[in-house]
């Protein structure tokens, strides 16, 4: 959950909100803000001291992973937040940051919520 006020963010909050541009370290989550959007997305782990979350995603082959990637970049497009991406055979990592804001935002827990939705029903 992530902490607007005095109200935090589910995952199906974050993932009905969408990405807005955010620059500088006011948008920056960083201490309980930072564990309750965690919180939101707990299959996403801390990434480059907290500068960023990522995920890492097995597939059965590489055109799935593939297929995953593709749709991922969509998603980001349709965002404008993207991530960095590895892929390949049966594996794609994902990583979040927002370099405006210098780590982590708002943006890449709105988009972890995406992409977890993205792969609840495989």
């Amino acid at each position: 959950m992530i902490a607007i006020g005095l109200h935090a963010m589910t995952a199906d909050e974050l993932r009905r909100d969408r990405c807005k541009p955010l620059k500088g370290a006011t948008h920056r989550l960083e201490g309980d803000p930072l564990k309750m959007a965690l919180a939101s997305v707990p299959d996403w782990s801390l990434r480059d001291e907290a500068a960023a979350i990522g995920r890492d995603f097995k597939f059965n082959g590489f055109l799935e992973a593939l297929s995953f990637a593709n749709a991922l970049g969509w998603l980001a497009e349709r965002e404008n937040h993207h991530p960095d991406v590895e892929l390949g055979w049966g594996y794609c990592r994902v990583r979040f940051s927002t370099h405006d804001v210098g780590g982590l935002s708002r943006n890449d827990f709105i988009c972890a919520a995406k992409i977890d939705e993205l792969v609840a029903g495989r």
